[in-house]
């Protein structure tokens, strides 16, 4: 049982696939914070890297738009057969976005346009037909390829999706003459608009979930808003309408928490995954990399201990797989699991993420076990992921997630006294206020008993709410 959950908000909508009770996949979306990926701009090269064989465009936005230009040269036009120019600044572009701005980095992009569709991907500047690789029948993926060649132009390509398997030639060719239509539209914007503009949005969150995730497995997309229901509805009965009885309308008051995937969601604010067998994970994410530690916790097994370990990492392997789903990680990410005796199971092991990676939508690569027992791993990233978006960094520890001990913080406060008095006495003493933890453990401490006694200054200590952990406020009297 597969089931695609839909909460529709004027500030925020959220999709959760639910597969045989379990949360698999989450996506969310703001107005004010929207998605660049997929978006098409015309832009103006403001500047070019030659030693970095790259240049930086300017979209419209507040930071410049990276385009990689390998050979140091892009088309002249937006048409693959066109001739090739050096890339020159003050000149204009057609970019596509690939992948949002990360902290201080500016979105990426590339040349090689391609415009989604439900059954087929145009792609403008490529003469090539590809076929999604989860089509396995042969003669299927032949029918697919023939309607497709006969219907884009030679100059133009298509990836057909998986979604286009077993559909009748007219559904797909109804979905490849509106993407063309749609890159008219878009040469079209192109001639008449200002530079650094936009020429396409890509679909919003719910056609989206229409277009990528609706397929035959989905058993049900439960939608709870009236309007947004109606919208795709009408979407289906062009694109699909053999589909459309899946498509159902929420009527109760909170489809995810009604459907078990609000008490899922608070799963993922911690750093430690607890597994069903007692182990559990502990999920660190570096500016380099994220790291996971795969523990055994309560988890003793009622086998000898090479077998033990084994079903813990498979289970843990599982459970990591979905995390970096859940979580959308990007980028290198090590694994750290338990350290197995045999050859056949490390490979048993590489074996089963490759297979679970396979049915994640971001690119994923198992790559190997390294000398020291760690797993490499790299997913492609390219939008904001669920953290970034649902959370900011710590004004107290700076997103250290660590603030100074109360002991530490007396020594702190000691040293500044110190240095005060060399400058001038402050004869009256000193209040201090802190955080009511720490201003308790610290009286029981008597830190300032040294001053008391070597300046003769009294240090009055009072306990306030509004000073943070980890800090102080320190004021002559």
């Amino acid at each position: 049982m597969k089931n695609i959950y839909v909460n529709v908000m004027p500030e925020e909508t959220r999709m959760a696939v639910v597969e045989n009770g379990q949360l698999m996949a989450l996506e969310l979306e703001r107005p004010e914070h929207a998605h660049l990926v997929g978006n098409i701009y015309k832009g103006q090269v403001q500047n070019v890297l030659k030693g970095m064989q790259a240049s930086f465009v300017d979209i419209g936005k507040a930071k410049n738009a990276f385009l990689y230009v390998g050979n140091g040269k892009i088309a002249s036009t937006a048409q693959a057969n066109s001739p090739r120019e050096n890339v020159t600044v003050g000149q204009n572009v057609i970019v596509q976005i690939i992948k949002d701005e990360v902290g201080t980095k500016g979105p990426r992009a590339t040349m090689h346009l391609s415009i989604p569709g439900r059954h087929v991907v145009l792609m403008p500047n490529s003469a090539y037909i590809g076929t999604s690789h989860r089509i396995e029948d042969n003669e299927e993926r032949q029918r697919l390829h023939d309607i497709v060649r006969a219907e884009v132009p030679k100059n133009m390509g298509c990836i057909i999706r998986t979604a286009a398997q077993g559909q009748p030639a007219e559904n797909i060719v109804r979905d490849i003459h509106c993407l063309m239509k749609i890159w008219d539209e878009i040469l079209a914007k192109a001639k008449l608009s200002a530079t650094s503009s936009l020429l396409y949005r890509d679909a919003d969150l719910v056609i989206r979930i229409v277009r990528d995730y609706l397929t035959d497995d989905v058993d049900k997309m439960v939608i709870d808003n009236p309007k947004m229901y109606k919208r795709v509805c009408d979407l289906i009965k062009v694109t699909s309408p053999d589909i459309l009885q899946r498509i159902e309308l929420y009527e109760g008051r909170n489809i995810f928490k009604d459907n078990g995937v609000t008490e899922a969601l608070e799963q993922l604010k911690g750093r430690t995954v607890q597994l069903q067998s007692g182990g559990f994970l502990v999920i660190d994410k570096t500016e380099a990399m994220t790291v996971i530690d795969v523990n055994t916790g309560s988890f003793v097994g009622d086998m000898n201990l090479a077998d033990t370990v084994y079903k813990l990492n498979i289970e843990a392997a599982d459970e990591i797989m979905r995390q970096l789903r859940l979580r959308d990680i990007g980028g290198i990410i090590l694994v750290d699991f338990i350290d197995m005796e045999t050859q056949q199971q490390n490979d048993a092991l590489l074996e089963r993420m490759r297979q679970l990676a396979v049915r994640d939508r971001s690119k994923t690569n198992i790559v190997d076990i390294t000398s020291l027992g760690l797993v490499e791993i790299t997913r492609r990233k390219s939008r904001k992921n669920i953290e970034s978006m649902l959370y900011c960094q710590c004004p107290v520890c700076e997103g250290n997630g660590r603030v100074l001990s109360p002991e530490s913080l007396a020594v702190k406060v000691c040293r500044n006294i110190r240095r005060i008095e060399a400058r001038k006495h402050a004869a009256d003493g000193y209040i201090l206020q802190l955080n009511p933890q720490a201003a308790n453990e610290i009286k029981a401490m008597d830190s300032f008993r040294r001053l008391r006694d070597e300046y003769g200054v009294d240090i009055s200590l009072e306990p306030s709410r509004e000073v943070m952990p980890g800090t102080y406020i320190l004021t002559q009297k």
